[in-house]
Formats: C-alpha cells, structure tokens, sequence
C-alpha cells in the first residue's frame, strides 16, 4: 500500500512517494518568474504542489492523469500543507496499484448489486419490470454500474458509490410507499434504479473520477433520457403514456431549474423521488464530512457539498444519553 497517503501530510517533512497528477498548469509569480503547478492525489485526497527549479522537462514529459514519482518538501502554509517539489519523474506500471489512488465502497459489491436485482423482480408492473430488468441485465452495463462514482465531488465519490446510492434509495423507495399508500412503488423503484444511468457514461473512473467528453458536452440526464428512450422503444408495445412518464420522472430528478432539472417534477412519483434521492445525497456528503479528521473533537471538516461543518453529535453529548432511560 502507498505511503505516505495525502491525508498523512499534517507536519513539515521530506518524502518519497507516487502521486496522481490532477492538474498541471505553468504559472508565473508576482516577479515574473515562470513555476510549475500541480494538483497531486491518491484515494485519500489532493494536495497542491510547486515545483521552482528545472520543471521544464517535467512540465514537458508529464501530464494529467499520469502517476509519477515525487520527491518533495511537505510545507505547512495558512495552515495547510503543500509540497515543494524537487523530483519528479513518469511511475512505471508495475510501480503502481489502482487501488491507492481511487477510493471504494467498503461494501460488498456482488451483494449489492444482487439486492438491486431482487429489487428490481419486485416490480409488479410488468412493463417496467421488463424495462428495468432488461438494462441492468446488460453485461455492459452491469459491469459499469458495479464500478462507477455516484458524483465526482458531491456525494457517494467513489467507486461502487452509484450502486451503494441507488440501492439505498429503492430501500427508501419501499419504505415511503409503505407509509404514502396513495405512491405507486414501482414507479418510485424505477426511477431509483434508471435516475442516474447516464453517470455510467458521463464520468470517467480508470485513473481518476472526471468527467468525459460525452459527459462535459450532455450531462448526465440526457445521456440517460436517450439510453432509457431506446430501451424503451425496443420493447414491443410499451405503452407511450408511461414512457412519457418515466422520462419526465428522469428529468426532473434534481428538483429545481437551478439545480439542473429541465423541468420541476409534475408527477406526486416525481416528486417524492427527488426528495429522496436529495436526502440520501446529502446525508452521503454529511457522513464524509464526519468521517474527516478536522482536528477538532467536537466539528467535522468543513463539507464543501453542504457548504458547512457538522457537530459531532456523540462527542458533544458524551456525558448525556440521547436513549430514554427505560429502553437502556
């Protein structure tokens, strides 16, 4: 396993290790005088790095999205550290595992994804369980939705996170139909499953999480309007109404034009879906911001996604109980 890993570098020191190249741009100081900048990370993280003296071969023979070799000065400026960098070369491939430098999902994968294969047989209407059942039976796609992020920053950032984010929300799905009996489930479930397929294509998640081309120029709900129109039309007789239905529950997921939404959700399902897809988005960022170390007891790290810090909860009230004395 790597080390020293980003999250490691809190102190000033010298060290020897592999890095993920970010982002690599030339830039020049106050004076004038021409630099190197990068953006280094692995799984844990990114750091900022400066490279003064001879970058010039470097800067040449380097790119984003290669691993390299670094030799460096951790230096601790306005209280966050960077790297002053002295050496840096191309990592041959034998000196590099994947696994250092693109965070997981700590759950089983083949679990997961036969959960949501149990989910989606559930469904009862059968032209959506046709419809379902027929794309995550794709080989193809199968192998790209046990694999791919959620989000690049925002949430389930990782590999295996759609999976992890999706199955959450046909559990949710579920258990709000069962409290609203006026829902129609399947429709809820078809929408958790098919909401963010269009991720599958419009990230990329080899080396680093990105965005492609395809997903930079389309984004991610139209990639998936297409993709489920065609699985659409290629089932016989599936009724125009419905599928009307599905693509404005796909489109209109995020839930506000601000948001990305090319139309706010008209349909009760639609609405109720966006709900739940925000909340298990946002309660993922939460988790991570109280999974960092801030380096204080009582705070999380300041979570970008929410645009706040969180109270550790459990440290704040470590002399109080928040269980009622008669369920002790």
């Amino acid at each position: 396993m790597k080390t020293p890993l980003v999250s490691d570098l809190n102190s000033e020191q010298n060290i020897t290790t592999f890095f993920l190249v970010c982002e690599k741009e030339i830039r020049n100081t106050r004076e004038g005088k021409p630099y190197l900048r990068l953006e280094l990370g692995d799984r844990s993280g990114t750091i900022e790095a400066r490279m003064w003296e001879q970058f010039e071969a470097a800067a040449k023979g380097i790119n984003r999205d290669d691993f390299v070799k670094v030799q460096a000065r951790v230096e601790m400026y306005r209280s966050r550290p960077q790297l002053s960098v002295m050496q840096v070369r191309l990592a041959k491939p034998e000196e590099i595992d994947l696994a250092d430098f693109l965070p997981q999902t700590k759950a089983d994968v083949a679990k997961l994804y036969a959960e949501l294969l149990e989910y989606a047989t559930s469904i009862s209407n059968s032209w959506l369980k046709k419809l379902v059942t027929g794309i995550l039976s794709d080989p193809d796609i199968a192998a790209k939705y046990k694999r791919a992020p959620a989000a690049k920053v925002m949430h389930h950032a990782y590999l295996g996170g759609l999976l992890e984010h999706v199955v959450s929300l046909c559990g949710l799905a579920k258990a709000v139909a069962a409290h609203y009996p006026e829902l129609d489930v399947d429709l809820l479930l078809t929408a958790a499953m098919l909401h963010d397929v269009g991720k599958l294509d419009e990230l990329g998640y080899e080396r680093a999480i990105g965005y492609t081309v395809e997903g930079h120029l389309l984004g991610h709900i139209v990639l998936e309007v297409q993709t489920i129109a065609k699985a659409m039309d290629a089932i016989e007789g599936f009724p125009p109404n419905l599928k009307t239905v599905i693509q404005h529950m796909l489109i209109s997921h995020h839930g506000e034009y601000e948001f990305g939404s090319p139309k706010l959700p008209m349909i009760r399902e639609a609405l109720v879906f966006h709900f739940l897809d925000d909340l298990d988005s946002k309660l993922a960022a939460v988790r991570t911001a109280l999974a960092g170390d801030s380096g204080e007891a009582e705070w999380s790290a300041y979570s970008r996604a929410l645009g706040r810090k969180f109270l550790r909860l459990e440290e704040f009230l470590k002399d109080f109980t928040l269980t009622s004395p008669d369920k002790k």
